[in-house]
Protein backbone atom coordinates (compact mmCIF):
# COMPACT_ATOMS: atom_id res chain seq x y z
CA UNK A 1 0.00 0.00 0.00
CA UNK A 2 2.87 2.05 0.63
CA UNK A 3 4.25 1.77 -2.53
CA UNK A 4 0.86 2.47 -4.56
CA UNK A 5 0.58 6.00 -2.73
CA UNK A 6 3.79 6.86 -3.38
CA UNK A 7 3.46 5.81 -7.13
CA UNK A 8 0.57 8.13 -7.47
CA UNK A 9 1.98 11.15 -5.50
CA UNK A 10 4.78 10.61 -7.93
CA UNK A 11 2.41 10.55 -11.31
CA UNK A 12 0.35 13.88 -9.96
CA UNK A 13 0.58 17.27 -11.59
CA UNK A 14 3.59 18.88 -10.79
CA UNK A 15 3.33 22.53 -8.42
CA UNK A 16 5.80 24.76 -9.77
CA UNK A 17 5.94 28.54 -8.90
CA UNK A 18 3.81 29.96 -11.23
CA UNK A 19 4.80 32.89 -13.97
CA UNK A 20 5.47 36.69 -11.91
CA UNK A 21 4.85 39.99 -13.98
CA UNK A 22 7.69 42.08 -11.84
CA UNK A 23 7.59 45.28 -14.05
CA UNK A 24 5.46 46.69 -16.88
CA UNK A 25 5.38 49.72 -18.58
CA UNK A 26 3.35 51.67 -21.30
CA UNK A 27 4.44 53.73 -23.97
CA UNK A 28 1.68 54.73 -26.22
CA UNK A 29 0.05 51.53 -27.35
CA UNK A 30 3.33 49.41 -26.53
CA UNK A 31 3.39 47.37 -23.50
CA UNK A 32 6.75 46.03 -21.95
CA UNK A 33 6.33 43.54 -19.69
CA UNK A 34 8.97 41.83 -17.71
CA UNK A 35 8.38 38.50 -16.13
CA UNK A 36 10.60 35.76 -14.07
CA UNK A 37 9.25 31.78 -13.90
CA UNK A 38 11.61 28.98 -12.68
CA UNK A 39 11.73 28.06 -16.73
CA UNK A 40 12.66 24.02 -17.18
CA UNK A 41 13.05 24.17 -20.47
CA UNK A 42 10.24 23.24 -23.68
CA UNK A 43 8.46 21.03 -20.69
CA UNK A 44 7.61 23.78 -18.34
CA UNK A 45 8.42 27.30 -19.43
CA UNK A 46 6.68 30.97 -19.06
CA UNK A 47 4.53 31.00 -22.95
CA UNK A 48 2.33 34.25 -22.52
CA UNK A 49 1.22 37.10 -20.88
CA UNK A 50 -2.16 39.03 -21.02
CA UNK A 51 -3.46 43.01 -20.92
CA UNK A 52 -6.75 43.06 -19.09
CA UNK A 53 -9.02 45.84 -18.67
CA UNK A 54 -10.75 46.87 -15.43
CA UNK A 55 -13.31 44.46 -16.44
CA UNK A 56 -11.47 41.52 -17.42
CA UNK A 57 -11.87 41.88 -21.01
CA UNK A 58 -8.62 40.77 -23.19
CA UNK A 59 -7.04 43.85 -24.58
CA UNK A 60 -4.24 41.69 -26.18
CA UNK A 61 -1.77 38.76 -25.54
CA UNK A 62 1.81 38.52 -26.31
CA UNK A 63 2.59 35.03 -26.62
CA UNK A 64 6.29 33.10 -25.85
CA UNK A 65 7.31 30.57 -28.05
CA UNK A 66 10.45 29.50 -26.41
CA UNK A 67 11.72 28.63 -22.78
CA UNK A 68 13.95 31.72 -20.97
CA UNK A 69 15.85 28.89 -18.74
CA UNK A 70 19.05 31.22 -18.84
CA UNK A 71 17.47 34.53 -19.31
CA UNK A 72 15.68 35.80 -16.16
CA UNK A 73 13.66 37.77 -15.72
CA UNK A 74 13.00 38.25 -19.27
CA UNK A 75 11.26 41.39 -21.05
CA UNK A 76 9.21 41.30 -24.00
CA UNK A 77 6.96 43.75 -25.49
CA UNK A 78 3.63 43.66 -27.46
CA UNK A 79 2.35 46.65 -29.59
CA UNK A 80 -1.08 47.63 -30.87
CA UNK A 81 -2.51 47.09 -27.35
CA UNK A 82 -6.28 49.44 -27.45
CA UNK A 83 -6.76 50.71 -24.54
CA UNK A 84 -10.37 51.90 -23.64
CA UNK A 85 -10.54 55.68 -23.74
CA UNK A 86 -10.62 56.69 -20.02
CA UNK A 87 -9.32 54.12 -18.46
CA UNK A 88 -7.55 54.44 -15.26
CA UNK A 89 -6.16 50.89 -15.01
CA UNK A 90 -5.26 47.88 -16.75
CA UNK A 91 -4.31 44.60 -15.47
CA UNK A 92 -1.51 42.09 -16.46
CA UNK A 93 -1.24 38.33 -15.89
CA UNK A 94 0.99 35.46 -16.90
CA UNK A 95 0.82 32.05 -17.88
CA UNK A 96 3.10 29.12 -18.00
CA UNK A 97 2.59 25.96 -20.65
CA UNK A 98 2.42 23.34 -17.72
CA UNK A 99 -0.55 25.74 -15.33
CA UNK A 100 -2.27 28.15 -17.31
CA UNK A 101 -2.34 31.48 -16.29
CA UNK A 102 -1.66 32.78 -13.08
CA UNK A 103 -4.33 33.97 -11.09
CA UNK A 104 -2.09 36.91 -9.98
CA UNK A 105 -2.81 40.32 -11.60
CA UNK A 106 -0.41 42.90 -12.26
CA UNK A 107 -1.61 46.50 -11.62
CA UNK A 108 -1.03 49.09 -13.85
CA UNK A 109 -1.81 52.76 -13.78
CA UNK A 110 -2.31 54.57 -16.75
CA UNK A 111 -1.20 58.08 -17.09
CA UNK A 112 0.89 58.60 -13.74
Amino acid sequence: MKYALAIAFLAGPAFADAPVVENVTVNGDRFSVTLSHPDTGWDHYADGWEVLDADGNSLGVRKLLHPHVTEQPFTRSLSGVVVPEGAAVVYVRARCNVDGWSDALFEVRLGE
